[in-house]
């Protein structure tokens, strides 16, 4: 993995999608702020010590070329990080990674998921191409109706129903979007 954190970033329309910053801490906790977040997310972040923790482990998945985050910025609404997109890369020669995403509440319903999760995909596709990847999956719990359409619309396709297994107590759908033509 060439790129580096400090300077990859995507456009997709209004969205800029760049690395996380030091500076995005407090709409990183705001974010989280909302119970829909902290139920459906893994991660938790409650205050500044946590959030420099979360910021942290970005930086170190860029750094191993593990895991790539993008902070998602709607420029028609101001510069601060509205989003997060993810791309989780197992290892290099792997034909499937899985993507990931959030998106602060007040920034629900105007598009933006798709968007990003859309030129997530572009940006892996063509990043990981020499490496083969082949197909991006998408995980939900069978009760987030949104990230169903929102896959959807991103285009990725329901795939099957994931069995429940912690740390999510629900059964959970797998999405996929495979890699077409030669990019």
């Amino acid at each position: 993995m060439d790129d580096d954190p400090v300077t990859t970033t995507l456009s997709a329309g209004p969205l800029l999608l760049r690395p996380w910053l030091a500076e995005d801490v407090p709409a990183l906790i705001e974010a989280y702020r909302d119970p829909a977040m902290r139920t459906m997310l893994r991660s938790q972040v409650t205050d500044e010590a946590t959030a420099q923790r979360w910021l942290r482990v970005r930086q170190e998945g860029w750094e191993s070329g593990s895991y790539f985050s993008f902070a998602v910025v709607d420029r028609d609404h101001g510069s601060e990080p509205v989003g997060n997109v993810a791309l989780k890369y197992p290892a290099p020669g792997s034909d499937n990674a899985e993507v990931g995403y959030w998106t602060a509440a007040p920034a629900r319903g105007r598009g933006i998921a798709p968007l990003a999760l859309g030129a997530l995909g572009d940006w892996a596709f063509e990043t990981f191409a020499k490496d083969a990847l082949m197909r991006l999956d998408l995980l939900h719990q069978v009760s987030n109706e949104a990230s169903c359409r929102v896959a959807e619309k991103s285009g990725y396709g329901f795939a099957e129903v994931l069995p429940a297994r912690p740390p999510w107590p629900l059964d959970g759908h797998r999405h996929a979007r495979l890699r077409t033509g030669d990019l």
